[in-house]
């Protein structure tokens, strides 16, 4: 039997307040939620630029992206997705190898 979405990683613009701390909370109630980790990636002013990796056995993006909102977050983009009944590691490309010179 196919699994939901299992690994989510969003990048997401949020208010200093509330602090990360409630957000990840927050967010690890949610029903199908294993995990959630937030990274600080940028900080200025008035506002934090978060990533929010999350695992679970079947994640309702509809539903995290509106406990984010009720935070006073947005969500700018996915940047990764897995589903199915496991994780799949990211392959490494012949342009990944370009990267590195």
């Amino acid at each position: 039997m196919a699994k939901g979405i299992r690994l989510l990683v969003l990048d997401v613009l949020k208010p200093h307040q509330p602090i990360v701390t409630e957000l990840a909370l927050g967010l690890s109630e949610l029903e199908g939620v294993d995990g959630v980790n937030i990274t600080l990636v940028e900080i200025d002013k008035e506002t934090e630029n978060v990533k929010i990796t999350m695992v679970g056995d079947n994640l309702d993006y509809d539903e995290i992206v509106r406990t984010i909102e009720e935070f006073g977050g947005v969500v700018h983009s996915i940047d990764m997705v897995a589903a199915g009944k496991k994780i799949v590691e990211e392959g490494e490309t012949p342009q990944d190898k370009l990267e590195e010179y």
